[in-house]
C-alpha cells in the first residue's frame, strides 16, 4: 500500500511557492470584512467606536494572517486543505457579517466564528502534521494558547458594554503575545524562531495581496460615496485627492519594498524571526492606515468645505501617518535600517496637525496626499539612482 501524500507543501531551493487560486478566493471574504470595519468606524466616530473598531481589526487581521502562515506550510492544492479553507471561508463570512453588531446583539456570533476559525484551523493542522515531530510540538502549543484565549472570547460575549471590550481585549492580548513568547506552554516549552521555516516569497505575496484588498476597499468606499452626491467642483476635487492618496499608498508599498522584502527574507538565516515582526505584527499598521484614510476620505467628500472638525483631521492625517509608520517599522524589521523618506513624510504629516484647524477638509486632504506623493517620488528616485 502506497504511503499517503503529505499535506505539507513541497519546497524546492531557489523556487518561489506560488499563491494558489483557492487562497485568492479565500481572501475575497476579507474584502467584505474590511468594508465592514470602515463602515463601523464611520457609523461610530467616537473614542469608544475607535476602540471597538480597532479591536475588531486586530481580530480580523489575526484570523487572516494565521491562515496565511498555515498555507505557507500546508498545500492548498490538496483536497483536505482546500475543503478546510472553504469551511474557514464560511466562518469568516459569518464573522464579517457580525462586525456591525459585535458589541451588541451579535457578540456571541462574532466570538464563536472567531474561535472556530482560530482553534479549528490549528487543530486541523495538528492532525495533518501529527507524524512531523517539530510541527506537532509547535501546533500543540498554538492550540493551547488559542484555546486559552477562546475562554475569554466566549465569556466576553456574555458581557455588555465596556466589560465586553475589556474581556475581549484580554483575549486579544493573549493571542498577540503568544508568538512573541514562543507559544511557551507548561510541559511543552517554547518554540524558537528557527523552528518556523518560512517560504518568504509566498508570505510576502500574501501580505501584499491583503494590502491590495485594503486599497481596493478604500476605492470602493470613495466611489460609493461620490456616486450619491452632487458633482460639484469641490466634491470632484475631494474624490481626486482620495484616489491619488490610494495610488500613492500603492506606489510606496509596491515600488520597491514588497519585492525587496521577499528577497531579503529568502536570504536570511532566520526567516521566521523576520517574518514574525515584519508580517505578523507590523504589517497590520499600514493596513489600519489605509482603512482610516478611507474613512477620512468619505468625510472629506461629504463635507469638503468649511471648518475641519477633529474626527476628520484625525482620520485624514492619522491614516497616512499610520501607513507610513507601519512601513517604516516593516523596513526596519526586514532591512535593519531606517527609511529617511518615510521619516520625512511623517514629519510633514506631523506639521499638518497645527494647520488642521485653520484649513478646509479638502485642503487638509490635498496636503496629506501630497506628503504621500512626495515620499513615493523620493523613494522611486532613490531606487532608480541606485540601479543606474
Amino acid at each position: 500500500m502506497s504511503k499517503p501524500k503529505p499535506l505539507l507543501r513541497e519546497r524546492h531551493a531557489h523556487e518561489h511557492a506560488r499563491v494558489t487560486y483557492v487562497e485568492l478566493f479565500f481572501d475575497l471574504v476579507f474584502v467584505f470584512a474590511v468594508t465592514q470595519l470602515s463602515h463601523s468606524l464611520i457609523a461610530h466616530p467616537t473614542g469608544l467606536g475607535l476602540l471597538h473598531t480597532g479591536l475588531l481589526l486586530l481580530a480580523v487581521w489575526w484570523a487572516w494572517v494565521f491562515t496565511a502562515w498555515f498555507t505557507n506550510w500546508m498545500d492548498p492544492e490538496r483536497a483536505p486543505v482546500r475543503i478546510m479553507l472553504f469551511v474557514m471561508m464560511a466562518a469568516a463570512l459569518v464573522l464579517a457579517a457580525a462586525i456591525p453588531e459585535a458589541f451588541g446583539a451579535r457578540g456571541l456570533v462574532f466570538a464563536c466564528a472567531y474561535v472556530f476559525i482560530q482553534v479549528g484551523r490549528s487543530l486541523f493542522f495538528l492532525v495533518g502534521v501529527w507524524r512531523e515531530p517539530a510541527h506537532r510540538l509547535n501546533f500543540s502549543r498554538i492550540v493551547a494558547w488559542l484555546s486559552f484565549a477562546a475562554v475569554f472570547w466566549i465569556a466576553g460575549a456574555f458581557q455588555h458594554g465596556e466589560v465586553r471590550l475589556l474581556v475581549w481585549g484580554v483575549a486579544m492580548a493573549i493571542e498577540y503575545a503568544s508568538p512573541a513568547m514562543g507559544f511557551w506552554t507548561p510541559g511543552l516549552g517554547r518554540s524558537n524562531a528557527a523552528d518556523w521555516s518560512v517560504e518568504g516569497g509566498h508570505l510576502a505575496e500574501r501580505c501584499a495581496l491583503f494590502t491590495i484588498i485594503a486599497l481596493g476597499e478604500s476605492i470602493i468606499v470613495t466611489g460609493a460615496t461620490v456616486v450619491g452626491l452632487p458633482w460639484t467642483a469641490e466634491v470632484i476635487a475631494a474624490f481626486a485627492s482620495a484616489l491619488i492618496c490610494s495610488i500613492a499608498m500603492w506606489w510606496i508599498y509596491f515600488s520597491s519594498t514588497a519585492e525587496a522584502a521577499s528577497e531579503a527574507i529568502a536570504r536570511s538565516d532566520n526567516p521566521g524571526a523576520i517574518a514574525r515582526v515584519a508580517y505578523t505584527y507590523s504589517h497590520l499598521l499600514p493596513v489600519a492606515g489605509i482603512i482610516v484614510a478611507a474613512v477620512g476620505d468619505e468625510w472629506v467628500i461629504h463635507h469638503p468645505a468649511g471648518h475641519t472638525d477633529f474626527k476628520t483631521a484625525a482620520a485624514v492625517i492619522g491614516g497616512p501617518a499610520l501607513f507610513l509608520f507601519g512601513l517604516l517599522i516593516f523596513k526596519l524589521a526586514v532591512f535593519r535600517r531606517w527609511s529617511v523618506t518615510r521619516l520625512a513624510g511623517l514629519a510633514f504629516l506631523g506639521a499638518l496637525i497645527a494647520a488642521a484647524g485653520h484649513v478646509s477638509p479638502l485642503t487638509l486632504s490635498a496636503l496629506s496626499t501630497l506628503a504621500l506623493v512626495l515620499v513615493g517620488a523620493a523613494e522611486t528616485w532613490r531606487t532608480e539612482r541606485r540601479g543606474a
